[in-house]
């Protein structure tokens, strides 16, 4: 059952129009005027629109476009009178799943809406497959739950938004679940990478030319994706600028503008700003497609997340998280990751093959399961995750070097590059601290 805006001037066809939805099992609106209609869409949310062209009040098109411009927007089916075949064409141009020329059959009418619905469900259900299919956002860390959060907030509403991040961060995956989780989550989600293709190549793939539909036509009702933004040449940038400002573009070599019934994300992992300082990208587009902006923070900013990926990226090949060694996952932990959440992906792929049916250990992680330098940066960095105690981390280190000097403390203090009177002093502080807080100093 879906819920139907019947609209048509001569009160017994409308009539009759709606009886025959209402016996199919639809709930049913009906108005006489098309100034009538858009009140209705203003105050009501309808799964499918069936109205004439000819109205008063507001023209059939106006409708059609109004009940288009609605997230989510309904299926619109438009009835034409015989020989009125370019207004027919001209509906199906901006939006209208099918039309009916006038008389028409209860048959056919029946089956027009049948297959404008079992189309509308089957988008839903693909949607809801894909949603399933899509891995959830890890979000332990501070930094990730935040942009989790505006992610939330942003998806319900139809704003354009620009991700920003560095490569393999996962600006692609947040996009996605911006998508799914938006009003037009049943319609589809096109991804154009923009630095892979020339300009001309690159147009012709959103905008379409005279003999294919573009990105755009296949997004309609949904999200496009564009990644990699800031690689787009100055020709491309003017044309995306009239996409958001106008929500119209011309397909390539032609002469008439289409309607653009889209969300646009946009994602890079270049300097916007420093780009439209210099001159390379135009301001007036970075502020069309900065009305919200996320910046995805990189994975060594965002240590609790990385075990949780890796077990959630193991989870999704079907093997449990238990299959790490803690050597693996202590690795994992501290590496520095420059190639972010792919990189990862990619170590934890390779370390699967390597491993075969054993545990994985730091071994199979190649780089990522390298012993670290005690002094490097990254290394350091990866200490500090949520919880961290640089007293007890020093305490810890200073009671394994004593171990491993066989409880010789002068020993202890040379593996440790300090003084023995060093060495003591630092326990003493260290004891010091801990009795003041009120903690069990322990022994080293």
């Amino acid at each position: 059952m879906v819920f139907v805006l019947v609209t048509d001037d001569e009160p017994k066809l409308g009539r009759w129009v709606e009886e025959v939805m209402r016996l199919a099992g639809h709930r049913v609106h009906r108005e006489e005027s098309g100034s009538g209609a858009l009140t209705a869409l203003d105050n009501q949310a309808f799964d499918l629109v069936i109205t004439d062209l000819m109205l008063p009040g507001a023209s059939g098109l106006e409708v059609l476009k109004a009940a288009r411009g609605k997230v989510p927007a309904p299926d619109v089916i438009v009835m034409t009178a015989y020989g009125s075949t370019e207004s027919a064409v001209e509906a199906m141009k901006a939006g209208a799943a099918d039309y009916l020329t006038k008389p028409f059959t209860m048959d056919e009418l029946r089956l027009r809406v049948a297959r404008v619905v079992d189309h509308r469900q089957q988008r839903l259900r693909n949607a809801r497959l894909v949603e399933s299919l899509t891995p959830p956002l890890v979000a332990k860390s501070p930094a990730m739950a935040q942009v989790v959060a505006q992610a939330r907030q942003v998806a319900v509403t139809d704003a354009t938004v620009l991700l920003q991040g560095e490569s393999g961060a996962g600006k692609s995956q947040l996009a996605r679940h911006i998508h799914y989780s938006s009003p037009r989550s049943a319609h589809r989600l096109v991804e154009l990478h923009c630095a892979a293709l020339p300009e001309a190549a690159l147009e012709r793939a959103l905008f379409g030319d005279g003999t294919k539909g573009g990105m755009l036509a296949e997004a309609a009702g949904g999200t496009v994706l564009l990644d990699e933004i800031g690689d787009v040449t100055a020709t491309t940038q003017l044309r995306l600028l009239r996409l958001l400002e106008e929500r119209t573009y011309v397909p390539v070599g032609a002469a008439e503008s289409v309607r653009a019934d889209v969300r646009v994300i946009a994602a890079t992992n270049r300097d916007l700003p420093g780009l439209v300082k210099s001159g390379a990208f135009r301001e007036d587009l970075y502020y069309r497609l900065n009305v919200f902006g996320i910046t995805v923070p990189p994975l060594r900013e965002r240590r609790d997340d990385v075990l949780p990926l890796a077990e959630a990226g193991l989870s999704a090949r079907g093997v449990p998280a238990s299959k790490l060694t803690d050597l693996a996952r202590q690795r994992l932990q501290i590496y520095g990751w420059p190639g972010n959440v792919r990189e990862l992906g990619n170590v934890l792929e390779r370390a699967l093959i390597l491993a075969g049916p054993d545990p994985i250990d730091a071994e199979h992680l190649g780089p990522a399961g390298a012993e670290p330098n005690p002094t490097s940066a990254d290394t350091l960095a990866g200490l500090l995750i949520e919880g961290f105690n640089l007293d007890l981390c020093e305490r810890d280190l200073i009671h394994r070097a004593i171990e491993l000097a066989g409880g010789n403390k002068a020993a202890a203090a040379r593996l440790l590059g300090i003084t023995r009177r060093r060495l003591y002093s630092r326990i003493k502080s260290l004891d010091e601290r801990t009795q003041s807080n009120g903690e069990d100093s322990g022994d080293i």
